[in-house]
């Protein structure tokens, strides 16, 4: 069997690190070519030679992108990711297969979140640049207990169903929303389902765990927000553009919102995983949201664990061989799967 060439986009060290790793232990012996541009119309004509190209949440698959990847001869699309929304899925049905990581390690999001809400309320993050600088007062530090509070919790997968778990152990009562309540869950973690608007209005902290849909696009806006509890907290590690960007400053500048936890961010695609620390920051909305004292943002890391990167690498590899040795792909994406109408072939493939 031929030696796979794999084109990586959008990679950095530590994504050398691990796929090397994983491809030399686990024996997959990949041909494995990594561009550190994101993969775009600009850069999609590199792909020329390549068998498959593996993408990451920041890269770009539109129709203009497939069709170059295409006639590259490319026909398989690895994200390692859990996420899609930068897939246009009806432009690469019947030419190109996309795969996807739907869980490496739920864990590390789900705690990652728990980081943004305790580093939020009560300051560490401050405390830290005070004390360096021999300052140790404490105005301006004040936190809140969290046991008996109110967390909201929206999106009730793997990731959302850890972060109840640690919410719970907090002693936090936890309000849960999802499209399928899963009920056996919540009589088992002692967390309670409803509806948004009941989980907007009660809510001290809210966290997203949702995936991006044509639905909750912009979810929390102007609207959502006047319906939440003064002083609310908002997390999101889950897709940016679940909150309008706009309003949650407008919120934060009239004191409705008391803080906001951020990995993830509407236009983070120029920005997140680059250094800017010696440029100017062009997006006035991302240079305003980091003028707020009570923002922290971090550049889409909750996943970034030892444990993930393996675990992503270990399932793109997976993912590839089974594309290659024409078995089932339970991994694939399709936007006709999720209309049940896919005519999958006798090996449960798409097209």
């Amino acid at each position: 069997m031929k030696t796979i060439k794999l084109a990586i986009f959008d990679s950095k060290p530590y994504d050398r690190e691990f796929f090397d790793k994983v491809n030399r232990e686990s024996g997959f012996n990949y041909s494995l070519h990594y561009f550190p541009s994101h993969l775009t119309v600009d850069t999609a004509p590199l792909t020329a030679g390549f068998d498959a190209v593996c993408a990451f949440v920041n890269d770009t698959v539109d129709s203009d992108v497939t069709s170059i990847l295409y006639n590259n001869g490319v026909r398989l699309i690895a994200l390692r990711c859990a996420g899609y929304n930068n897939v246009d899925l009806k432009a690469v049905f019947n030419k190109i297969h996309v795969v996807r990581v739907p869980a490496y390690s739920p864990h590390a999001v789900a705690e990652h979140a728990i980081a943004l809400i305790m580093t939020l309320n009560r300051k560490t993050h401050r405390a830290y640049f005070r004390t360096r600088d021999a300052n140790f007062t404490l105005n301006g530090l004040l936190g809140f207990d969290m046991f008996e509070k109110t967390a909201g919790i929206i999106g009730t997968g793997k990731i959302g169903k850890i972060a109840i778990s640690i919410l719970r152990g907090f002693g936090m009562n936890v309000l849960a929303y999802d499209k399928y309540p899963d009920d056996t869950f919540a009589k088992e973690s002692g967390c309670t389902y409803t509806d948004l608007a009941t989980l907007y209005n009660k809510s001290d902290i809210i966290s997203l765990h949702c995936p991006l849909t044509p639905e909750n696009v912009h979810m929390i806006n102007s609207s959502t927000i006047d319906t939440m509890k003064d002083g609310v907290m908002i997390i999101n590690t889950g897709r940016g553009k679940l909150i309008k960007t706009q309003d949650l400053i407008d919120g934060l500048k009239k004191h409705k919102i008391g803080a906001a936890g951020l990995d993830v961010y509407e236009e983070e695609s120029d920005y997140f995983f680059e250094d800017f620390s010696v440029n100017s920051i062009g997006d006035d909305t991302l240079a305003r949201l980091l003028t707020f004292p009570n923002v922290l943002i971090t550049s889409h890391q909750a996943f970034f664990t030892r444990e993930a990167l393996d675990n992503i690498a270990q399932t793109t590899f997976e993912n590839i061989s089974l594309y290659f040795n024409g078995r089932q792909m339970p991994n694939e994406i399709c936007y006709r799967c999720m209309e049940g109408k896919c005519p999958k072939n006798e090996n449960g493939r798409c097209f």
